[in-house]
């Protein structure tokens, strides 16, 4: 495949006012502070949201107290060989049985692909309390096969309002990079080279992201 061949997918969801977030995570606000349709010589906008607002990355700092914050996230593991697997619209989390079902010999980069990216690529306003999460066995499983990224297709890797915040802590204490909010649905299922650049916020405990995957020859 030439590189005039290879097709990038934005698998981003855009910052938009009043755009969707987690429940109890600050709104989206974006307003012009200044414009030239009001005799300004420039446009200039005001955004205000949440560190986890659209497709972010957590830092280990999101539940650690002490812990690494997203501006020292190691830039090898956001960049680089990925593969995407696409799970059934009838799984409403994703664990060590359904992941053993993918062959992920050496992979180090996991985007998983559920009935979610549905809702996030067609803008879906309403907030899906059900969406579909990785189980914390899963969180186990990937740790255990050496997964060093998990990018997964809605506002959150966990199950909504889990009280231990099990599937966070195991993937984060390990050292294993969280990105949420990722719109997977149109991209197949394969091997991609994956580039997800958080903003450089330092010490914060995460970080809104532009992700990207390229096709691979």
């Amino acid at each position: 495949m030439t590189d005039a061949a290879r097709r990038i997918w934005d698998v981003s969801m855009p910052v938009r006012n009043g755009g969707l977030v987690y429940p109890g995570n600050p709104p989206i606000s974006i307003s012009l502070m200044q414009s030239i349709a009001k005799g300004d010589t420039a446009n200039v906008s005001r955004l205000d949201f949440g560190s986890h607002t659209a497709t972010h990355v957590d830092a280990p700092l999101h539940f650690m107290a002490g812990g690494a914050g997203v501006d020292e996230l190691p830039l090898d593991v956001l960049i680089g060989r990925a593969r995407l697997i696409a799970v059934p619209d009838d799984a409403m989390s994703v664990g060590e049985a359904e992941l053993r079902k993918h062959d992920l010999t050496g992979v180090t980069r996991l985007l998983i692909r559920t009935r979610n990216s549905a809702w996030l690529a067609s803008g879906d306003p309403e907030f899906h309390k059900d969406f579909t999460h990785v189980a914390p066995d899963g969180a186990s499983y990937l740790v255990s096969i050496g997964v060093r990224l998990v990018g997964v297709d809605y506002l959150s890797v966990e199950q909504f309002h889990s009280a231990e915040h099990r599937t966070h802590r195991t993937l984060l204490d390990h050292g294993v990079v969280i990105v949420e909010g990722m719109v997977l649905s149109e991209p197949p299922p394969g091997d991609y080279d994956l580039y997800c650049l958080p903003l450089l916020l330092a010490g914060l405990d995460g970080a809104p992201a532009r992700a990207v995957l390229i096709a691979r020859g």
